[in-house]
């Protein structure tokens, strides 16, 4: 089979839940993840904390945590004055 033709699809483990899914780093456009938009900085958070591709339902939740933590970080600079 001539490897250079075929998109490629993995099926790995999510390094946060360690449920399986299929990556399809070789048809990007088709991956469960571009379901999700994250931002810079919450990508930038993510590739912090965890290597690797992660599933839907983590990248999800690890945005809405960023959007929390940063949320929580405004509202105490606004509290102190700062």
């Amino acid at each position: 089979m001539n490897r250079t033709l075929t998109a490629k699809h993995e099926h790995v483990g999510c390094p946060r839940c360690q449920r399986h899914f299929e990556c399809r780093v070789g048809s990007i456009n088709l991956c469960q993840c571009q379901a999700l938009t994250l931002s810079d900085d919450q990508h930038r958070y993510t590739r912090s904390l965890y290597e690797g591709c992660l599933c839907a339902d983590c990248l999800l939740a690890l945005r809405t945590e960023y959007n929390q933590q940063s949320h929580r970080e405004k509202l105490t600079k606004l509290i102190n004055g700062h």
